[in-house]
């Protein structure tokens, strides 16, 4: 069975796909990776089968993994190197461009790093004090 095709596995009829999230969050592309790498295929004399649960490959996850990686930028060859590279928790940059460079943001509570000017090394703002906590 194809990626794209209608499963015919019980279990897929009743609880049907899982919905995509509305605004992918880093969070969702994660779990996307995790799905596609742990949910993949394994030979069977039957078949193929998601080697996770047993179902018929693909299964739910899977499909849902692919859906929302595609969504993320990512293409089949892509997705099937993540799923070749066998590790679940490898980081896609978010959110993702074609060169695999993507514009990072500074997270809340961090001060961005400043270059001084011609000297091209980076100059760290100093730290705040340590705040330790009162004795009482």
């Amino acid at each position: 069975m194809r990626v794209g095709e209608q499963s015919t596995d019980p279990i897929d009829q009743v609880l049907g796909e899982v919905p995509m999230p509305a605004p992918l969050t880093p969070e969702d592309v994660r779990l996307a990776v995790r799905a596609v790498v742990v949910h993949t295929a394994e030979e069977w004399p039957t078949g193929p089968l998601c080697r996770n649960d047993g179902a018929t490959y693909p299964c739910r996850l899977h499909r849902w993994g692919r859906r929302v990686l595609s969504a993320h930028g990512l293409n089949d060859r892509q997705i099937e190197a993540l799923i070749r590279h066998g590790n679940p928790f490898v980081h896609v940059p978010f959110p993702f461009t074609a060169t695999g460079q993507a514009a990072r943001a500074v997270p809340p509570g961090v001060r961005p790093v400043v270059h001084a000017a011609g000297t091209g090394r980076p100059v760290v703002p100093p730290a705040p004090a340590p705040r330790w906590p009162r004795a009482s």
